[in-house]
């Protein structure tokens, strides 16, 4: 099982064929990237809890029951008063997404060290990422998580910068940085390492992250696939170009979700059995998260692919 932390939200999109200009309709739909990984992780078949904040409000309770209706535990989920996020998304021409946060003050903030949960055995790995890492208090949480398991428990780690949260880099610049000292495995997108380390050639940054610890970095181009950074060296391959692209909201997601998926299969879920992976095997990880990424990206919003999605033609 992994345990996955951090926001749980809504992305909110405007709706473009309301006739007048004085209104405009929503369509609303669950999220935020580790929510997002968590429920991604059980349509594969794998195990997963969720360590967050959900508001009593009636959308936390929808929240709640898109995790339950998912089959993702939730005995570690934090509730409390405060109101639910929300994330106002905006598509490029493109499919690329752009994100207006309403989060000050709100429930996936609210996980203090005392809400830290003692975690048993079957919690193999715990995945951390996005601006939970970076907002307070619950940043604080997440690192003391990280710091108090990474010697028993795989930690894996998706930077997921958004700026409009939190919009000072250099704080994000040490948050990231602090985490990957716990990391087994990163993952990050070429544009949250430009963001990061501007100036910076992405490749030389995930060489960085490599150590005693850190055995594997996966870095995503976009439309130009994605990349492996490990001990048998680095290596590229393509989008899969196969399947229309309606827009790239959650195939990050997708993707980590995918890589952790794997791991399980592989039976790879700790720092021991990530180190003894060969290049076959990482090589495998790395199309499977490319194949699932692109078929949530023939869909609208962070509609993640079931196991069955990735066996049969999507």
């Amino acid at each position: 099982m992994y345990l996955v932390c951090g926001e749980a939200l809504f992305d909110v999109f405007s709706q473009r064929d309301n006739p007048r200009s004085s209104e405009l309709g929503f369509k609303a739909i669950a999220g935020g990237s580790p929510f997002n990984v968590a429920v991604g992780l059980r349509r594969l078949g794998v195990e997963s809890a969720f360590f967050g904040g959900l508001s009593r409000d009636f959308l936390g309770a929808r929240l709640r029951q898109v995790l339950e209706e998912e089959q993702v535990d939730c005995q570690h989920v934090v509730s409390n008063d405060a109101p639910t996020t929300l994330a106002m998304v905006a598509l490029d021409a493109d499919g690329s997404a752009r994100y207006q946060f309403r989060g000050e003050g709100c429930a996936d903030r609210q996980v203090r060290l005392g809400d830290l949960p003692t975690l048993e055995d079957p919690v193999r790995g715990v995945h951390v990422g996005s601006y939970t890492l970076v907002v307070q208090p619950v940043a604080d949480t997440l690192l003391a998580l990280v710091q108090r398991e990474c010697e028993r428990r795989l930690i894996s780690l998706d930077p997921n910068v958004r700026l409009d949260p939190a919009p000072d880099i250099a704080l994000w610049r040490r948050q990231i940085e602090a985490f990957a000292a716990h990391a087994h495995l990163i993952k990050a997108s070429e544009e949250d390492v430009a963001l990061l380390y501007p100036g910076r050639d992405p490749a030389e940054v995930a060489r960085g992250w490599l150590g005693p610890r850190c055995r594997l970095v996966f870095l995503t181009h976009g439309a130009r696939g994605a990349s492996v950074h490990s001990a048998h060296g680095t290596w590229h391959r393509p989008a899969d170009t196969s399947l229309p692209l309606r827009d790239t909201v959650g195939a990050g997601d997708t993707f980590q979700a995918a890589l952790l998926g794997g791991l399980a299969r592989l039976g790879a879920v700790s720092p021991q059995g990530l180190a003894a992976l060969d290049r076959e095997a990482i090589d495998g990880l790395l199309a499977h998260a490319i194949r699932a990424a692109a078929i949530t990206c023939s869909r609208q919003g962070p509609d993640l692919p079931h196991a069955r999605d990735l066996i049969a033609p999507a």
